[in-house]
């Protein structure tokens, strides 16, 4: 290394912003090498969830960051002029980062003269100012639809109550949901198989089956007695719906033929209802050979809440290398209890909703050390390692990557990163009317 004391001021400025060049077409390089890699799939093989996980996994970038990196590597993809003014070292990663959460190709020309002659920080005023003149536009249409919401009502000739509303689109999304949830809870009377709809009124009554929309309305009325009965509640984010699955005992221990389903609908695999029984209410039935119920046994947690809470201090969230969730998490058993595993903390690993289907259905097998750590194995032998092969080794002099871009034909000096800029007051207001001006003119070409 220099002896930087031995080197004068301006010998040190130049390297900075030479290097400061090379650094941006390196990161502009790794940034393709992201996009190619993500567009792959490339991620997927270590049983991560995406690629923002999996960098944060084997290259040790925080998962926030993690997930800007990947999202500029696929936004430069559609912005060509940024991305070359990036691959030569002009335009830093601080600057595309924040060009890309609003470039277009109506605008990327605008933002990029900006970039070269701006510095980051007169590009980030420049992109928060034209969102927020978006959002204001947003918000006037928001503010609109509150404004007009109304209910209105009349009751028809023969007596029937007439509703008219006008919702906001969140409101509206919410009663739907309601509806439908409701709907569910309405009997349908059946229709015998090979009778029509309306039959014959000399023989036989109409179909009283009702349509959907009629069921609507009795939803409607039952969301109207429940609200009476029980006043307002509301929603929280642990609230979840129950599935009910039945299975029989053999098909649960061996996957062999036999009852494994979901209540009135379709048929599972085995694997999977061992994944969902792994952490669930069990409640066993002892059936005749007709298929008959002869007694129902208790329904039992098969996690008991103090186990639970154990975990929980333990695991703090997914134990899946590289993982980082905490919440929406399953207790799996590690030798499951239909195959006679104990229901123990030993026994226990907590898993996200991905990677419980991983090891289950992906075929990922979870084994527990001597020391009670867990090793999580691939089909072919290979465990999931925490550290990328290699990278504890050292990077090597630092002039290689000077080197390296003279090699492939970039030229970059300590005059390519700095910014053009030369004191004048930038107006923003200006800069941002240009931008919309742009966004305007390309919405009336699209119509």
């Amino acid at each position: 290394m220099d002896r930087l004391p031995s080197r004068s001021l301006i010998e040190i400025e130049a390297e900075l912003t030479e290097l400061a060049g090379h650094l941006n077409a390196a990161h502009y390089r790794w940034l393709t090498l992201i996009a190619e890699f993500d567009r792959r799939n490339g991620w997927a093989d270590s049983g991560c969830v995406s690629c923002a996980h999996w960098l944060n996994f084997k290259c040790g970038v925080a998962l926030g960051a993690a997930r800007e990196k990947v999202r500029v590597a696929r936004a430069l993809e559609q912005l060509p002029k940024l991305a070359a003014a990036m691959g030569c070292g002009a335009v830093s990663y601080s600057k595309a980062r924040a060009i890309t959460r609003i470039a277009s190709p109506e605008n990327e020309d605008y933002l990029l003269s900006i970039a070269l002659h701006g510095t980051a920080h007169h590009v980030e005023r420049l992109v928060q100012g034209y969102r927020r003149a978006k959002d204001a536009e947003e918000s006037s249409r928001e503010a609109r639809q509150f404004a007009g919401r109304s209910v209105s009502y009349l009751y028809d000739a023969d007596g029937s109550l007439v509703l008219k509303a006008r919702l906001p689109a969140e409101i509206g999304v919410l009663l739907i949901k309601a509806l439908d949830a409701a709907m569910e809870e309405i009997a349908t009377p059946g229709v015998p198989a090979g009778t029509c709809k309306v039959n014959d009124a000399r023989s036989e009554p109409a179909d009283e089956r009702p349509t959907r929309a009629a069921r609507r309305a009795d939803a409607l009325a039952i969301l109207a007695e429940t609200f009476i009965k029980h006043g307002g509640a509301a929603l929280n984010g642990g609230e979840r719906h129950q599935i009910v699955v039945h299975v029989d005992a053999e098909t649960l221990r061996t996957g062999t033929a036999g009852r494994c389903e979901i209540e009135d609908a379709t048929s599972l695999p085995a694997e999977t209802v061992r994944r969902l029984a792994c952490d669930c209410s069990v409640v066993a039935v002892i059936e005749n050979e007709r298929g008959e119920p002869l007694n129902v046994g208790r329904k039992t947690r098969s996690i008991p809440p103090a186990l639970r809470r154990a975990l929980n201090a333990r695991d703090r969230g997914c134990r899946f290398p590289g993982c980082t969730h905490t919440r929406y998490v399953d207790a799996h058993h590690v030798r499951h209890w239909a195959h006679g595993g104990e229901t123990k903390a030993s026994n226990l690993v907590t898993l996200c909703r991905f990677h419980h289907r991983k090891v289950h259905e992906g075929g990922v097998t979870v084994q527990v050390l001597d020391d009670g750590a867990f090793r999580f194995v691939k089909l072919d032998g290979t465990g999931f390692d925490s550290v990328a092969t290699g990278s504890t080794t050292p990077l090597g002099d630092w002039t290689q990557l000077p080197r390296r871009h003279g090699a492939e034909g970039v030229h970059i000096d300590p005059s390519t990163a700095v910014t053009r800029w030369r004191g004048e007051r930038m107006d923003f207001s200006i800069a941002v009317d240009a931008l919309l001006s742009r966004s305007r003119s390309a919405q009336a070409e699209a119509h």
